[in-house]
């Protein structure tokens, strides 16, 4: 009878024994998960090293799991090599696309705009002296420093200054360290880039152009021939810089490379005011506003990742010296992981109670002076780069249990979110359209020059030394797809204007680091622009008329923003409502 009723009991309880069941394997699939992930080293690390299948194995699967690590090691090298691109190693640095001689063609000037070359973290970065910047035994640098050298009337090879009247006259021509990756300054990697672009560009577009004939003496070249703002005394090569070391200094390593020597002599460099080159078209209201909700949708997608945020501030508490508010940009962080990364210095680790000081197993640079360290540009109101703060550390970092080494799935982490971020924001309607408003004033210059190339005027290269920044606003306003908004060191965009020998006609083409773009931009794509034949090999270039940029200045360039003028395009209303 007992057995009869619990026979009963059980087949009427079956989902009860369903459940039960399926409670206790849960209950043992967490408790095996607790035992593979552990507290050895902090958590972060360990469900890192968990989700990237770093298992303990059993001694007879102990292929299985070499050969498992092997791969996941791969792909995490793959990852860090596509993050280093941005670093423009000497290597990458090469000629593709650039025309110079085309088959029928006369090229009648270039527009050059670049980014500087390798600089010091744009934070205060702990362990930074332990990090090398130098360049050993680099032909083009030796070349260029004993120029330097020999051409100014300073002792020292490292403390060598601009001798001209201007707004750069006493900026120092060469970093002022060796080895040292001061805050925001050029380091004589990036040094050697700039050299060695110049050259490319020597290859490519001096004989064309007729740079190498001598210096006519009809213009004496002193240093107060000319007014450094004034745009009516153009000569063969124009130099436009942001008043800032790093391209300042970056714009001059280029032309050495690219110019004979007594044309580099006679440069006068002439400031512009703004990252973005506007001149005269700067002041935007609604680009601001874009701009701030550009980074509250950056702030919200990070807030959607809370295993990101916990890497961020685990690097950056281990990487950023000073932070009173907080870590709360992954840009922030990311900038220094870059240091370390393009310079292959190891990661560092760090120790609660210790001060920090010394994170990299490198040796300490030796006989650096403070004013080289403390190194910020000249110009008062700088601000992209933070003030010293009165506490060096934040307490509320340095009280927690911050033990254990950056490791390199943190950095695979951290990179691989800012490479995604990156691309998402590149095609964001905001990115378009601050591009278009921050970029009018440059494009409007871009054109006066060509027009002038046009007219017979002496100018044949036009250099703008800038930033990130300055790509940005240019390639997002012309369409021109980079797949993100990151913009690698020693970035090259040339602007070629060539006349056909057979009539009158003037056209361009746009190369963006040795890839001809122009078939992206939409006044230039498919019939809008004329192939031609590159070299003897065949290769094809296209060439877009000059009257399509100057059409979509004036007549298309504010219709993706509903407006017909640079004034109504930057006081424009956008409601906080409005979804694109």
């Amino acid at each position: 009878m007992l057995v009869k009723e619990l026979i009963r009991f059980s087949t009427q309880h079956r989902t009860l024994h369903c459940y039960l069941v399926l409670s206790i394997w849960i209950f043992l699939l967490i408790a095996g998960m607790y035992k593979y992930i552990g507290h050895s080293g902090n958590s972060i690390t360990s469900t890192f090293r968990f989700l990237n299948g770093h298992l303990h194995s059993q001694p007879g699967d102990a292929q299985y799991a070499d050969d498992t690590y092997q791969e996941s090691q791969d792909k995490i090298s793959l990852k860090s090599n596509q993050f280093k691109e941005r670093c423009a190693p000497l290597k990458s640095l090469v000629r593709r696309d650039e025309g110079g001689i085309l088959d029928g063609w006369k090229l009648q000037g270039v527009l050059m705009v670049i980014r500087h070359g390798d600089r010091g973290p744009m934070s205060h970065m702990r362990g930074v002296m332990g990090i090398d910047c130098s360049l050993a035994n680099n032909g083009l640098i030796n070349r260029y420093r004993s120029f330097l050298y020999n051409s100014t009337s300073s002792s020292s090879s490292n403390h060598m200054y601009w001798n001209k009247v201007g707004p750069f006259h006493g900026f120092p021509l060469l970093p002022a360290s060796e080895r040292a990756c001061l805050l925001g300054q050029l380091t004589f990697k990036g040094v050697a880039q700039m050299l060695h672009v110049g050259d490319i560009l020597h290859q490519i577009y001096a004989h064309p152009l007729g740079l190498l004939a001598k210096q006519t003496p009809s213009k004496p070249a002193t240093s107060g021939s000319s007014t450094p703002n004034s745009l009516l005394n153009s000569d063969e090569v124009v130099l436009f810089s942001t008043r800032y070391r790093r391209t300042f200094q970056s714009a001059l390593a280029l032309l050495y490379s690219f110019l004979p020597n007594d044309k580099w002599l006679s440069l006068n460099i002439r400031e512009s005011h703004s990252m973005a080159f506007c001149f005269t078209d700067c002041a935007c209201q609604q680009a601001e506003v874009l701009y701030k909700r550009q980074k509250l949708e950056q702030k919200f997608n990070l807030t959607l990742q809370p295993e990101i945020s916990k890497v961020m501030q685990w690097v950056g508490g281990a990487l950023l010296q000073h932070t009173p508010n907080g870590i709360n940009n992954i840009h922030d962080v990311v900038d220094v992981l870059n240091t370390v990364l393009c310079h292959d210095a190891p990661l560092p680790c760090r120790h609660t109670g210790s001060n920090s000081s010394r994170l990299f197993s490198t040796t300490q640079l030796s006989a650096v002076d403070l004013n080289d360290v403390i190194n910020i540009d000249q110009d008062d109101n700088v601000a992209e780069v933070r003030s010293m703060p009165e506490k060096v550390f934040n307490e509320d970092l340095e009280s927690e249990n911050l033990m254990g080494c950056i490791e390199q799935t943190h950095v695979t982490t951290l990179t691989t979110y800012a490479n995604w971020q990156s691309t998402l924001e590149a095609g964001n309607v905001y990115y378009k359209r601050i591009g278009l408003l921050r970029a009018y004033g440059m494009v409007r210059h871009i054109v006066s020059y060509m027009l002038r190339m046009i007219s017979g005027d002496r100018t044949k290269f036009v250099l703008y030394s800038g930033h990130d920044w300055t790509l940005q606003y240019l390639t997002a306003a012309l369409g021109i797809k980079t797949g993100n908004t990151v913009i690698p060191y020693a970035t090259r965009l040339a602007i070629e204007l060539y006349k056909s020998e057979t009539h009158t006609d003037y056209y361009f083409r746009m190369v963006y680091n040795g890839k001809d773009v122009t078939q992206q931009i939409d006044f230039c794509e498919g019939g809008k622009s004329l192939r031609v034949t590159r070299d003897s090999r065949g290769n094809k270039a296209d060439l877009c008329p000059i009257e399509n940029i100057i059409r979509f200045l004036h007549e298309d360039y504010f219709a993706p923003l509903n407006a017909t003028n640079f004034k109504d395009a930057c006081s424009a209303f956008v409601s906080p409502k409005e979804i694109y």
